[in-house]
């Protein structure tokens, strides 16, 4: 262990503010105690075990007084290991505050693990007015958010699966997009492993096809003869068979990955709707229009239980990436999008109020005035967002479910240019 020096925090509010540099062997630590302006350097390794015995170390060293710790992160074993000692604060630190910090002072961009640790150190001790602390969410949920998150990735995996499966066809087989069935579907992915390439369906006789159609959910007469007429009617693009062969065998591969991913998520849904369910604010995110099973439960994630996390909208609205950033150069001012911003979040609000339009006649409206006023479709969107927030906000803060009507007395009390092109509240 080596000393070095620097600025003393005077009458700092924790007994000790430490930097981690992590990493998948081990991690690198810069550890000041206060009032002293020696800066402590260790390596740590990465396992469990050894993170453990560091954390209770470091509770017997300051008999339990309040530590802060700076890392560049907001997830991962790491955090699981450490978030379960009441002494330990973190402060997730950006990567994109903390490569700008760096560069102010290593304008050559030499970096190594132990400086990046001081400079971990450095931000919590002197900036720790500008960072978040991260609080732990009550186990409801962080039980929902788990699984909201576990369900985007399958999804998003299905997705990509799907692009490809979909490239492979048009390559070898593009009759099967027209008449397999929407690619992703259980239809689609059954239409592949029973008829891989052309010459197999093409040999297949109409009544079985008929059968197929039926037994798996297609059955209406028009949609079925139109498919079997296509199928009469197609030329193959290929008769290759060193063609054929292998790319049917990717096909069906893709097709196998599918189905086995639509079983997965439909468990992680199932456990998703349960958690749900029992979580204390379901009828809060639930009231809201449009929210349904899947968005209702990442509106929950997004905003916890925890009143205390965020004091106002406008937190919510910074954080979540909602609220437009405004930058000014001499005489020019330009406002843009927020780069840096927990993307899932950010998704879940835009994703509710481009959904909303479709069940809440004032968010449709107030779309189209942006969009009168020449913004574009997304900008118009994510102001509605902006706006849903603060609405939501409210309804948290207050235990309330939101009421359409109440809120469209209060459009009409308040003479918005919305209220004279909705129907008059109840």
């Amino acid at each position: 262990m080596k000393d070095t020096n620097i600025d003393t925090d005077p009458e700092p509010p924790y007994a000790a503010h430490i930097g981690i540099d992590w990493a998948d062997k081990r991690h690198a630590i810069a550890l000041q105690v206060a009032g002293n302006g020696k800066i402590e350097e260790s390596w740590l390794d990465s396992d469990p075990e050894s993170v453990h015995a560091w954390a209770r170390s470091l509770g017997e060293r300051f008999g339990g007084a309040k530590i802060a710790i700076g890392v560049e992160l907001s997830k991962g074993a790491l955090i699981e290991e450490l978030r379960g000692y009441g002494s330990i604060d973190i402060y997730p630190l950006n990567p994109a505050t903390t490569c700008r910090y760096r560069g102010a002072f290593t304008p050559s961009g030499a970096k190594d693990d132990m400086p990046d640790a001081r400079l971990h150190l450095e931000l919590v001790r002197q900036h720790r007015d500008k960072l978040r602390l991260m609080r732990p969410k009550a186990g409801a949920d962080r039980r929902v958010e788990l699984l909201n998150s576990g369900r985007r990735k399958l999804v998003e995996m299905r997705t990509d699966l799907c692009n490809t499966l979909r490239s492979t066809l048009k390559g070898y087989y593009p009759l099967a997009l027209e008449v397999g069935g929407e690619l992703g579907t259980p239809i689609s992915c059954k239409f592949l492993l029973k008829w891989p390439a052309f010459g197999e369906l093409k040999r297949a006789r109409r009544a079985t096809l008929r059968a197929f159609y039926y037994a798996n959910g297609s059955r209406r007469a028009d949609t079925i003869d139109g498919r079997l007429e296509k199928i009469a009617a197609a030329e193959p693009v290929s008769e290759d068979p060193d063609l054929i062969g292998p790319m049917a065998a990717f096909a069906t591969a893709l097709a196998r990955q599918i189905q086995t991913l639509a079983a997965e998520i439909g468990k992680l849904e199932r456990q998703l709707k349960a958690a749900y369910a029992a979580h204390p604010d379901h009828e809060i995110w639930s009231s809201f229009p449009g929210a349904g099973p899947f968005l209702a439960p990442r509106l929950a994630a997004a905003w916890g239980s925890d009143r205390e996390a965020y004091g106002t909208a406008g937190d919510m609205q910074l954080y979540s990436g909602i609220a437009p950033v405004t930058e000014r150069s001499g005489n020019s001012t330009w406002v843009h999008r927020r780069y840096s911003r927990p993307h899932f979040i950010h998704q879940t609000f835009w994703e509710y109020a481009k959904q909303s339009c479709l069940h809440c006649g004032w968010a449709q409206l107030y779309v189209d005035a942006q969009i009168a006023r020449g913004k574009k479709h997304s900008t118009a969107v994510r102001s509605l967002a902006f706006k849903w927030i603060r609405i939501m906000a409210a309804c948290w803060k207050q235990g309330e479910p939101y009421d359409d009507a109440q809120y469209l007395r209060a459009l009409q009390r308040k003479n918005s240019p919305l209220a004279a092109n909705l129907p008059a509240a109840a």
